[in-house]
């Protein structure tokens, strides 16, 4: 069966739906899975900020308090403990994830998507690390495996695997995304955002059964 997701490494929905679809694939020993990750950017315009952490970003975006804002993001950390995560939104730190997806496109060509991505969302959710820093990069991306001078390529240009990263996005659009996460089941049914573990099981007995 292969499993493609719509996915931003800023999404905390996206991260919290990855572990539980992970749980739901484990009922299923003797399947055989194919994921495929797929680029999406919640908001492109998005302008890298080191200095500045969720909460004040967002509050500034929203005309709300700070308070106000930490209290906005209580719920998803509580909801990212649920499945395992540990979320420090104080932490993380605002960032474009444009060159992280074409880092992760590169993965994809090495068959180190999936790891490249679970490395992206730790080091953004709970680490706090920058992912517009190009050291900070480099170092993730050779964790996951990739070798440095690829990763150095990328960096240096800016054409390098973009249209991949444009081909995920136009497709998301085609096939009507609205938001991520967003899972397509061998290209026949489809579950959005980040369902509980029991939808993405009867989605796969339901597609096995067909």
């Amino acid at each position: 069966m292969k499993i493609e997701i719509w996915s931003d490494i800023m999404c905390p929905f996206c991260y919290i739906g990855k572990r539980q679809l992970e749980t739901a694939l484990a009922e299923f020993p003797d399947g055989e899975f194919e994921i495929e990750w797929k680029s999406f950017q919640l908001d492109p315009t998005i302008t890298p900020q080191s200095d500045k952490d969720v909460y004040t970003f967002l509050a500034e975006r929203k005309g709300i308090s700070v308070e106000q804002s930490v209290e906005m993001h209580k719920g998803v950390t509580e909801r990212a403990k649920s499945v395992g995560l540990d979320y420090h939104f104080d932490k993380a730190i605002i960032s474009n994830s444009l060159t992280a997806h074409r880092i992760i496109q590169l993965a994809k060509t090495k068959k180190l998507g999936d790891a490249m991505e679970e490395i992206f969302f730790k080091a953004y959710f709970t680490e706090g690390r920058d992912l517009n820093d190009g050291p900070t990069l480099i170092e993730l991306a050779v964790k996951a495996g990739l070798d440095q001078d690829l990763v150095l390529q990328v960096l240096k240009d800016e054409a390098l695997f973009l249209k991949d990263v444009q081909n995920d996005i136009t497709e998301a659009q085609e096939i009507g995304v609205q938001g991520v996460p967003f899972f397509v089941f061998n290209r026949k049914y489809a579950v959005s955002g980040a369902q509980p573990v029991e939808a993405f099981v009867n989605t796969i007995k339901e597609v096995l059964n067909k």
